[in-house]
């Protein structure tokens, strides 16, 4: 019997906050929102020892590479590359290679980032189109705990927020190594009552590649507003466009043994074009009798990626292949929050619904030659639903003791109709999946500033609609077995946190993770694949604090040791799961005439395949920004990426491929096995002129 999802979470989206505030709930609203003092103020306030908001403070001086490593203020969070950059970054966060952002839940203002069955893999997180200029925060949380985390929070996940008002317009210069140029022109002003503010950003870029990366890149933000985040409302239209030609990681015998340089490509037209608009309204109201909020949004996006990961393993024409995506999105979320008073302990009651739908008009995958269509292996059209319905108490049971309990309930509902493809005729239907996830966290404390945490709960990534209807590989026809559309993930926690001096803040926290189905890089396709479970066990611990007015300082460690449950291809380690990280960053800006940032970033070696006798290479770089004002109007800084010219790899896999010396269709067509790496940007640097107006 077929099934599926109601409609009637499209009326409550425009209802349930209305009501919500009619029926005069009142509420603790203990939401943390913090701003200027980053982490400060948690204790006290906070679920868990992992969870904590960046303010565009902390942001401002940080240098960055890239859009996305604004990421990385996540404590533990790494931000890598593998292809070109105009494609999603590489994440890394509590021993998973979060791949594109498989598991690893991210939203812009309260539109989500996340993109399920992806053209390119599950959860692809492309936040190139990110302004940091514009961020007024990220608040992140980690784990499986929060009852408003559905898909892809597996590890944890982030809300960014754009301003609402810029205090001065600008216009930045950027001017660097390797042909980069950016222009970004920002500002704000009244609209009447409101508030209107808007960007337009220019991107262009080769990058060090011996093959020119090109990147073109145009952004554009229009926001239209009243009120403030949590008492207001906001109209945001986005517009984002990039192409590029990218150099994929490569075989390092080609390098070693002279076929290529370093930075250099097999693949010449490798490469892609992306696009993002989007539109989303946000409401909110607060007050002594009550909360509610709603978002709503739609999203049109596409992507052509032209890929060849494995050289020339099916012959002298080569590998690449193109993966195109089409789709629009829609859905939006209500919530609402009522206090119950001392009756009831005090607690604080929230419930909320959320709804997503995906209109994929075309998910393929193509054989090309030098970007032109060969063959069709699949070309499929996919409509996938997913309703999460949420609810949690706060409850202070004594000044020492308070707890959380929620219970999440998400339905995934997926049509795959197949439209060409030799072999992919069969893998059409429908397949449909829901969970009960319960969440729990007890906290004790706060004792002289110091605060204990125990979070458990259970959460999931959703896996490809693709894979759950189908029955043969779309290659060559040979059975397969469907992969359910949920696969779960437990994890359970115990943390700390202390203030133990004005300014000063740290955490703790040992966690242990269980998954069910595992996504892991193919080295010889380019692709990820499910696979069996696994278990993560890890400790972390992060410090902030600020020594004095205008210096900031902050440090995270984590160590995970991640491993399959079942032993396959030699052991149980899990590919690409780095085991240690350590990050530092200092800031200083007392608003005179001198700015800027230092920090360093360590990455330690990995297992590249099962047996754990091939790993990686461990990697530190650092980074330096430094600015000077010069009078009111004028400032200029110099950014230097990796400062010390670390020769170092972005990422290292283990996998199948033929180079030109190897011939084609080396190894009888199944490929060398090697290692495949993406080396790190050498020494890089950039200068920029901001003019206030």
């Amino acid at each position: 019997m077929k099934r599926s999802l109601p409609c009637w979470p499209l009326a409550t989206l425009a209802v349930l906050p209305c009501a919500t505030l009619a029926a005069g709930m009142p509420t603790l609203d203990q939401t943390v929102v913090i701003n200027g003092q980053a982490i400060q103020g948690l204790v006290g306030a906070a679920d868990s020892a992992g969870e904590g908001t960046v303010t565009a403070r902390q942001l401002a001086n940080r240098p960055l590479l890239r859009p996305a490593e604004v990421m990385e203020a996540v404590p533990g969070l790494t931000v890598t590359q593998h292809s070109g950059d105009g494609k999603a970054n590489q994440y890394f966060l509590r021993g998973f290679n979060l791949d594109h952002g498989s598991d690893f839940s991210t939203q812009l203002m309260g539109m989500p980032v996340n993109m399920a069955s992806h053209a390119h893999g599950q959860g692809y997180m492309d936040l190139n189109f990110l302004i940091p200029e514009l961020v007024a925060a990220l608040r992140y949380r980690k784990g499986p705990y929060a009852a408003e985390d559905g898909d892809f929070a597996t590890t944890g996940s982030a809300r960014i927020d754009y301003q609402r008002a810029l205090p001065t317009r600008f216009a930045d210069v950027t001017l660097g190594e390797h042909g980069h140029r950016r222009v970004l022109g920002a500002g704000s002003g009244a609209l009447g009552e409101r508030t209107l503010l808007g960007a337009v950003e220019a991107v262009t870029n080769d990058g060090p590649w011996d093959q020119p990366e090109r990147v073109r890149k145009l952004n554009a933000v229009l926001r239209l507003s009243s009120g403030t985040r949590d008492n207001g409302q906001a109209l945001s239209l986005l517009a984002y466009r990039a192409e590029w030609t990218a150099t994929e990681h490569v075989p390092e015998r080609a390098i070693e043994r002279g076929e290529i340089g370093r930075f250099g490509t097999l693949s010449p037209t490798d490469g892609g074009i992306t696009h993002r608009h989007s539109l989303s309204a946000e409401w909110a109201r607060s007050g002594e009798a009550g909360r509610a909020q709603a978002n709503a949004y739609v999203i049109r996006y596409g992507l052509n990626l032209f890929s060849n990961p494995s050289g020339m393993i099916n012959g002298p024409q080569g590998d690449q292949h193109e993966q195109a995506d089409r789709r629009t999105v829609w859905g939006g979320e209500v919530s609402g929050t009522r206090f119950l008073g001392p009756a009831w302990r005090d607690t604080d009651l929230t419930l909320g619904l959320q709804w997503r739908q995906d209109r994929i008009g075309t998910l393929g995958l193509y054989d090309t030659v030098a970007r032109m269509r060969t063959g069709t292996v699949r070309e499929d059209a996919v409509r996938e639903s997913a309703l999460g319905l949420y609810g949690q108490a706060r409850t202070a049971w004594t000044p020492w003791l308070r707890s959380l309990a929620g219970l999440r309930w998400d339905a995934v509902q997926a049509r795959v109709t197949p439209r060409a493809g030799n072999f992919d005729s069969a893998n059409g239907g429908s397949a449909h999946d829901d969970l009960l996830s319960p969440k729990l966290a007890l906290v004790i404390g706060p004792f002289g500033g110091t605060e204990f945490y125990a979070n458990w709960g259970r959460g999931f990534h959703s896996n490809d609609a693709r894979g759950a209807t189908a029955t043969q590989n779309p290659r060559d026809g040979s059975p397969v077995d469907p992969v359910r559309l949920q696969a779960r993930a437990q994890g359970a926690e115990l943390g700390l946190r202390a203030a133990p001096l004005p300014g000063w803040n740290t955490s703790l926290s040992l966690w242990r993770m269980a998954l069910a189905s595992e996504l892991v890089f193919i080295g010889d396709e380019g692709v990820t694949e499910p696979r069996g479970s696994s278990h993560r066990v890890g400790l972390e611990w992060s410090v902030y604090g600020e020594p004095a007015r205008g210096v900031i300082v902050d440090a995270d460690v984590a160590w995970t040791r991640a491993r399959f449950d079942q032993a396959a291809n030699g052991g149980t380690h899990v590919p690409n799961a780095i085991p240690l990280s350590v990050s530092m960053g200092l800031a200083y800006d007392r608003q005179g005439r001198w700015f800027g940032g230092l920090r360093w970033r360590y990455i330690g070696a990995y297992s590249l395949e099962e047996s754990g006798t091939q790993r990686s290479a461990g990697a530190w770089t650092a980074s330096l920004k430094l600015g000077r004002r010069i009078g009111a109007a004028l400032e200029a800084s110099v950014e230097v990426l990796n400062l010390f010219d670390r020769r170092a790899n972005d990422i290292e896999y283990w996998g199948a491929a033929c180079t030109p010396a190897d011939g084609p269709g080396c190894n009888g067509s199944n490929g060398i096995d090697g290692r495949l790496l993406h080396p790190m940007e050498p020494r890089t640097l950039r200068l920029s002129l901001r003019l206030r107006f």
